[in-house]
C-alpha cells in the first residue's frame, strides 16, 4: 500500500469505520460549514458542491446538511472555524501533512503535537514537507462503477491526468483547476463518485519497515481521531502483507 489520503482507507481500520459515524457527521458538518461562507448555493459554489456531495456519500441526514449550510452562510449560530495545516515527520522519516478545522487553534496544535510525540514523530515548519507532495483533485469510484479501460478513457476523455484501478476501486486524479469539471463530467457518465475532493498526492514514497508501520499508523489514527483534523496525508509505502498482519 502507498500513501495515504482521507480517500484511501486503511485496512486495520475498516471495521471501525461505523462506530466513527457522528465523528465523521461532525468532521462533515465543519467542511459544509466553512464551504457555505462562500455561498450558500452549491450550484455556484464548487468547495461547497463536493461538500454536500461527501455528506451524502456518508448517509449524512439532510437536516444535518441544511443546518450546517446556514451555519456557514450566517443563518444559524455557530462556532468560528479556521483552517490550519500542520506538517511533519512520523516513523521512519515518512512526510505526514494534516489539515484541520478548529475553533481553537492553540487546543489543536497541542493536539496535534501531543499525537506527533507519542508516535515518535516531530513537527516541522508549515512548507518543510509539503514539497514532496503534490495537490490534486482526486476521485474514487467503486470497482464494479466500469472496466478499467472505460474507466480511464472516461477519465482522460473527461480532463484527468491519472488513473488507477486496483481492487479497491478507481482514483482518477486531475489539475485542482480541473476537479470541478472532470467530476461534472464523470457524474454524468457514471454517477456520483464514492468520495472526491483536492488532496495532497505524494510525489514519491517511503518504504518502512513493520515496526514503522505500526507506530505510523498509530500515529494516523491518532489524529483521524482529533475532532478538528479533517485529513492526514503521508508519503508511505509498505507491504500488503504487514498491513494483514497489523490487522490481525
Amino acid at each position: 500500500m502507498a500513501g495515504h489520503s482521507q480517500f484511501k482507507n486503511i485496512m486495520y481500520r475498516k471495521g471501525a469505520q461505523d462506530a466513527k459515524r457522528a465523528k465523521l457527521f461532525s468532521k462533515l458538518g465543519r467542511e459544509l460549514t466553512v464551504a457555505a461562507r462562500a455561498g450558500a448555493d452549491a450550484e455556484m459554489n464548487p468547495r461547497l458542491r463536493a461538500a454536500v456531495a461527501a455528506a451524502r456519500n456518508a448517509n449524512m441526514p439532510k437536516d444535518n446538511i441544511e443546518r450546517a449550510i446556514k451555519r456557514g452562510s450566517g443563518e444559524g449560530d455557530g462556532a468560528d472555524y479556521e483552517e490550519m495545516r500542520y506538517e511533519g515527520y512520523g516513523p521512519g522519516g515518512v512526510a505526514v501533512i494534516v489539515e484541520a478545522l478548529t475553533d481553537n487553534r492553540n487546543r489543536t496544535a497541542a493536539d496535534v503535537r501531543s499525537a506527533f510525540s507519542k508516535y515518535s514523530g516531530n513537527l516541522a515548519e508549515t512548507g518543510a514537507v509539503s514539497f514532496n507532495f503534490e495537490r490534486v483533485g482526486q476521485l474514487l469510484y467503486p470497482p464494479e462503477t466500469a472496466s478499467a479501460e472505460a474507466m480511464f478513457e472516461a477519465a482522460l476523455e473527461a480532463g484527468a491526468d491519472d488513473v488507477t484501478t486496483d481492487a479497491e476501486g478507481h482514483e482518477i486524479d486531475c489539475a485542482v483547476d480541473d476537479f470541478n469539471a472532470v467530476r461534472e463530467a464523470l457524474e454524468a457518465r457514471f454517477g456520483p463518485a464514492r468520495e472526491g475532493g483536492l488532496a495532497w498526492k505524494p510525489r514519491s514514497t517511503v518504504p518502512i519497515d513493520e515496526d514503522s508501520a505500526a507506530a505510523l499508523l498509530k500515529l494516523i489514527g491518532a489524529l483521524e481521531d482529533s475532532d478538528d483534523v479533517q485529513s492526514v496525508a503521508a508519503n508511505f509505502e509498505v507491504a500488503d502483507e504487514v498491513l494483514e498482519r497489523l490487522s490481525a
